[in-house]
């Protein structure tokens, strides 16, 4: 796991501007690498590769990059390619003169040239150098595990693993509106887009390619929800557990130790188990973050359970109001742009928690995506069945679960009555892309506070509708329509917060669930078998209950990792945060309508909306990023 950097100059500018180039854009990203940092430059002075190490897998030096072998090709690297061992011995091990995983791409390259991504299995995200084609060569692994973020001006072309190393070289460092309209709806942006005007992110299963001055890139990977009819239930079940345990082997391949967090969900549970089961000798280590506001922000009785069923040494974190006050800005800093909610709050504090006693941890990132976690699904199918109820067509055929079945998992919405509220408030009995909008979108709560008018003419929804119905899902299943469009686009939005959160603190964190062949399989199972009578993740319960203890796998009111920000708004947090937009540029942002007021905003603010948090978090951004633009384009004065 490693930072990664490069520059394409459009003129050549010499070894020493590039190396200065590439020294700023190593230590914007030192947290990432904090094992070693290495620079590259091309003899002709027109481009160069930087990196900084977090070293996982051969340790030696002579696995540090950028590595160049004979042929040509020059490499840097960010990610594990977990099936390294049986690609050396495909590739020819006798060619390799090290054991890195680093390696293994280049040689891959070597003899598949493009279609090398189809033979990776892992996290990745890399630039290769083809000197014999004069090509720059650059791609990022299915999911968007690890990132890739570029951008193109009159100076050239530079890429990074983290926005903050190219700052200090675009024209102007500005807000992109239409990436800020996606934010106020879902927290996140879609498609390539940032929130930094001019920057994009390589997409998840996508290639680049700079060659003779031209840009290309095309996708290598989709997931395709094509559904298989012929198999049984119970031939899904040993699939997923075969899979997920193989899987979980090739995570466990490190030279380091390894451990895992426990939230004392479903997903954290499974792969710690399976986990402790696979790394059965010597001591296993589990992380947990708790707040002390309540037992709906305390999960750490579920987390204990886990750990004593699978014998584990388990490492807990009270986290409070004060470490907000202290940390939410270097949260900020290392997200690079707000994403996801406040989950990335206490996901730090505990990466800081794993950093301390290992390199590598662990994570059940994924699962609802693929499973089917979120209560939203619930909702959204319980009104289906409402629907095909009056209108007499519930037993069609084009429900996978009924209203006589649904009800006895409608208690899994006990904490969402806000949300139902909300949801059913307008525009019931809608379509189905306009009725699962309604409940991502965000910015029905913001009519008041946001400057529209700026934002005009783009339209998320329209874009929402491109996704959700994606030419790889089949139309009428409402199912795998919702968990697609959230696995294209909050699960990437969630995987930023999983890097950056960890390698904030030298941390590489895995996440097993994300194992192409599963998700491959997955999405090809009938949605009457991973969600039956409305039951959540049934099928990944249903598989690995003998893994768990009862208490977790019966569970119904795990909630992701909540936390109690309305509540400390209320009190030890309300001066912090009006303080925050006290100041004159918060108060004038060009995106606020100029009677907006925090005090007011808090003062209302439910106790599981998101509102301020959205506001707040912007505002920080600002702040560290765009009102400090200067310390970014000094780093590169003279050069």
């Amino acid at each position: 796991m490693c930072g990664i950097s490069g520059i394409v100059t459009a003129e050549p500018k010499g070894a020493l501007t590039l190396r200065t180039w590439l020294k700023a854009m190593n230590a914007l990203q030192a947290h990432r690498g904090p094992d070693g940092e290495g620079t590259w430059v091309h003899t002709q002075g027109h481009l160069g590769f930087g990196h900084r190490r977090l070293s996982i897998i051969d340790l030696s030096a002579a696995a540090a990059q950028p590595m160049l072998l004979d042929n040509g090709l020059t490499i840097t690297y960010n990610g594990e390619i977990y099936n390294y061992v049986e690609l050396r011995q495909e590739l020819g091990r006798e060619r390799f003169r090290t054991s890195s995983d680093t390696e293994v791409i280049l040689r891959a390259y070597e003899r598949w040239g493009e279609e090398c991504v189809d033979h990776l299995r892992g996290m990745f995200a890399f630039a290769i150098w083809d000197e014999k084609n004069h090509r720059l060569f650059c791609a990022r692994d299915r999911f968007g595990i690890k990132p890739f973020y570029y951008f193109r001006n009159a100076k050239g072309f530079f890429f990074a693993s983290e926005v903050k190393a190219l700052l200090p070289f675009v024209d102007e460092i500005a807000t992109d509106y239409s990436g800020l309209k996606d934010y106020f709806a879902f927290q996140f942006t879609l498609g390539a887009k940032t929130l930094f005007k001019g920057i994009e992110q390589l997409l998840p299963g996508h290639i680049l390619i700079l060659e003779n001055g031209n840009l290309k890139i095309q996708k290598y990977w989709e997931v395709h929800y094509k559904l298989d009819w012929f198999h049984t239930k119970r031939y899904f079940e040993e699939e997923v557990r075969n899979l997920l345990l193989d899987s979980m082997r090739m995570h466990l391949r490190s030279d380091v130790p390894v451990g895992s967090y426990l939230s004392g969900g479903m997903d954290s549970s499974i792969v710690a188990s399976l986990s402790r089961k696979i790394q059965c000798v010597g001591d296993f280590h589990a992380f947990h973050g708790k707040f002390a506001n309540g037992p709906e922000f305390d999960e750490s009785r579920y987390a204990q359970i886990v750990a004593d069923f699978c014998n584990m040494e388990l490492h807990e974190r009270e986290i409070t109001s004060d470490d907000f006050v202290s940390s939410i800005r270097k949260v900020i800093y290392h997200l690079d742009y707000p994403v996801a909610g406040p989950g990335a709050f206490p996901q730090y504090m505990v990466s800081q928690l794993a950093g301390d006693h290992l390199k590598v941890v662990l994570g059940g990132q994924g699962g609802d995506e693929i499973f089917g976690g979120y209560a939203r699904y619930l909702i959204s199918y319980f009104e289906q069945c409402i629907k095909g109820a009056i209108e007499g067509t519930m037993h069609s055929g084009n429900f996978v679960v009924t209203y006589e079945s649904i009800i006895s998992n409608l208690a899994t919405l006990r904490n969402y009555k806000p949300l139902l509220q909300e949801f059913w408030k307008e525009g019931i009995f809608e379509e189905r892309d306009k009725r699962y909008f309604r409940l991502v979108n965000r910015a029905n709560g913001l009519s008041k506070e946001i400057n529209w008018e700026l934002l005009e003419p783009y339209s998320a929804f329209e874009t929402f509708r491109q996704i959700f119905w994606g030419n790889n899902v089949e139309r009428e299943s409402y199912f795998d329509s919702m968990t697609h469009f959230d696995f294209k686009t909050l699960l990437p939005a969630l995987l930023q917060v999983e890097d950056r959160m960890s390698m904030a603190h030298g941390l590489e964190s895995r996440v097993p669930l994300l194992d192409h062949p599963l998700v491959e399989l997955v999405a090809t199972i009938p949605s009457n078998i991973k969600f039956e009578n409305g039951q959540l993740k049934h099928l990944l319960k249903k598989t690995f209950q003998q893994d768990l203890p009862t208490q977790v796998n019966q569970r119904q009111d795990k909630m992701g990792f909540p936390v109690p920000l309305n509540d400390w708004m209320q009190g030890a947090l309300r001066n912090f945060i009006e303080d925050i937009f006290h100041d004159d540029k918060a108060r004038h942002r060009d995106y606020l309508n100029p009677d907006f007021n925090i005090q007011t905003l808090t003062a209302s603010e439910g106790r599981f909306t998101r509102k301020v948090w959205g506001l707040l978090s912007l505002e920080l951004w600002q702040q560290e990023y765009h009102d400090k633009s200067y310390e970014f384009k000094k780093l590169t004065e003279g050069a």
